[in-house]
């Protein structure tokens, strides 16, 4: 065999071994790409200090992994809005939403569904806390104040630190965006809520009953300074949503296994992840459950 020969087969020989290598790199690819897709992707609102949220969603990832033998990962987000876009997008599988995110993000996710809620969001309310200094006991009194006054919510798209709220004053014939001393500030945050009030940068607030409780129970609340004085009517709030791809990636059957894994959680157990969810136990819902919540958020023109 001559040289040109050689040279032609091992050219040959070289370019095959090229597309050996070029084939098997787009499959490990391929592969590594399926796995991160089998990455369970939890996410939640981030209602209350980042500190708290950190170690919520670290022992329950924890735990839900263990129990669905898949790993599983927190998303965190910067604001109620980012949670809703991320799950819409395919960015979350399961997400804790409050009511009004709920259902924003299963209007832009359709086949969304509820599974689960705590059992105390059956049945939740929204505290209004003013300086301790002044004379306000409903919102009646409120309302003959209210010019004086300045007010804030939490985030924008919060159920009990917004929506509820307003939904609440408007009911008893306040305007928040024309009655008060100024327009509503948005704090962000149930915890920054009561500080901004108790610190005296605003008169009157409105938060998360759960949070509220706990900052008092914590002592971090001085009731020298701020304090409840409405308790509003109850309402559905947050709630356990996976999204409409989740048994696609999974299978079918996936959304039961993992309401089962919630319903699983008890006190005796599970006190730790119970006690940074702010509950006793998790229990079966469904979508129909925040109609109201729906129809309030449409009234309002906060969601179409």
């Amino acid at each position: 065999m001559c040289s040109s020969d050689l040279l032609l087969i091992s050219r040959r020989y070289l370019r095959a071994t090229l597309v050996s290598f070029f084939l098997l790199a787009m499959a490990a690819t391929a592969c590594s790409g399926n796995q991160e897709q089998l990455i369970l992707k939890v996410g939640g609102i981030p209602d209350q200090d980042t500190s708290r949220l950190a170690r919520r969603y670290q022992v329950f990832s924890d735990y839900l992994s263990r129990q669905l033998g898949v790993p599983v990962e927190y998303t965190a987000s910067v604001d109620y809005a980012a949670v809703v876009t991320a799950f819409t997008q395919g960015e979350i599988d399961l997400a804790f939403f409050g009511g009004l995110t709920g259902v924003q993000a299963r209007l832009q996710n359709p086949g969304a569904r509820v599974i689960a809620q705590r059992e105390n969001d059956a049945r939740f309310h929204s505290k209004f806390i003013v300086r301790s200094g002044l004379s306000i006991d409903s919102l009646t009194g409120l309302k003959e104040q209210a010019k004086e006054l300045t007010i804030t919510f939490g985030s924008e798209s919060s159920t009990s630190g917004h929506l509820m709220p307003r939904h609440f004053l408007i009911q008893a014939g306040i305007d928040p965006d024309r009655d008060f001393r100024s327009l509503p500030n948005f704090s962000g945050s149930h915890d920054l809520t009561w500080y901004l009030v108790s610190s005296g940068s605003f008169d009157v607030g409105a938060l998360n009953e759960d949070v509220w409780g706990r900052a008092v129970r914590d002592g971090k609340v001085d009731a020298g300074k701020v304090r409840v004085f409405y308790t509003t009517p109850e309402y559905f709030d947050y709630s356990w949503t996976v999204s409409a791809e989740l048994e696609r990636t999974y299978g079918e059957g996936f959304a039961d296994n993992l309401r089962a894994a919630l319903l699983a959680l008890n006190p005796q157990e599970h006190g730790e992840i119970l006690d940074l969810f702010n509950t006793r136990r998790f229990i079966e819902s469904n979508n129909a459950n925040y109609g109201e919540i729906e129809a309030v958020a449409r009234n309002l023109g906060i969601v179409r």
